[in-house]
């Protein structure tokens, strides 16, 4: 079937944190106008979560069922492995300026450009290994920026089992939780082999054991889009 397609716009943006040019890919829904509010859906491995997890297809599908709300959707595609590491990994050496970047440049950029809510609950953060983990760490240094996060298969180390012990105001996040039960042998980036399972077990735990409006899942399967995909269409229903 058909549905009505939405817009991806792509857009540059200039971060004074990271001292560098970032790409933007903005999709509008089909019936986007400037008359109606959005809620903010932003994906890290931007190019990934659009072409290998059809994520704007998916969208225009549940806009024109009206199974979701009003949604924009900004991913943020990383230039290479190397950059995606420096970001997003917890000891990269610009992931603290990565996570001030989305907090405190590309929100009030997007409030101004876009009608938005403007508020923490309206706003989500996706990605999948180390794009969860940075957008994890992310919402529980800006709880009130960012009320909802979806985790597909985050690397968990000490630091974010750290942060997330830390962490004390629980009432402001739901979070989505996914892992595959066979991520037990992941190749990381820098070549290593790596147990995913276990830490994110443990992070669950924490979860759990706190207030936060929380789902958690361990789902048949390892660490590829080709199990990231189709969860998308239960995360997207369950947020929005």
């Amino acid at each position: 079937m058909d549905f009505p397609k939405g817009t991806i716009k792509e857009l540059a943006f200039h971060s004074m944190e990271l001292g560098e040019e970032m790409e933007l890919l903005i999709y509008l829904p089909a019936k986007f106008s400037p008359l109606y509010k959005y809620s903010l859906l932003i994906a890290q491995d931007g190019r990934d979560y659009f072409q290998l997890g059809r994520i704007g297809r998916l969208a225009d599908e549940y806009l024109h069922e009206q199974d979701i709300e009003n949604i924009i959707i900004v991913g943020l595609p990383y230039k290479s492995v190397d950059d995606r590491r420096k970001k997003y990994h917890p000891e990269g050496e610009q992931n603290q300026q990565y996570i001030r970047f989305l907090a405190h440049e590309l929100v009030p950029f997007l409030d101004k450009e876009f009608p938005t809510y403007h508020m923490g609950s309206t706003r989500a953060l996706i990605g999948d290994s180390l794009g969860a983990t940075v957008s994890l760490m992310t919402a529980l240094q800006y709880p009130h920026t960012f009320g909802k996060v979806i985790l597909q298969s985050p690397f968990v180390n000490s630091q974010v089992i750290e942060a997330a012990e830390d962490f004390t105001e629980s009432q402001f996040l739901d979070i989505y939780h996914v892992i595959g039960n066979k991520e037990t042998e992941v190749k990381t980036t820098n070549g290593k082999v790596s147990d995913f399972l276990t830490p994110n077990r443990k992070l669950s735990n924490i979860f759990t054991q706190k207030s936060y409006t929380y789902f958690y899942e361990e789902f048949i399967g390892d660490h590829t889009w080709t199990y990231w995909q189709p969860d998308l269409k239960r995360a997207l229903k369950r947020m929005f």
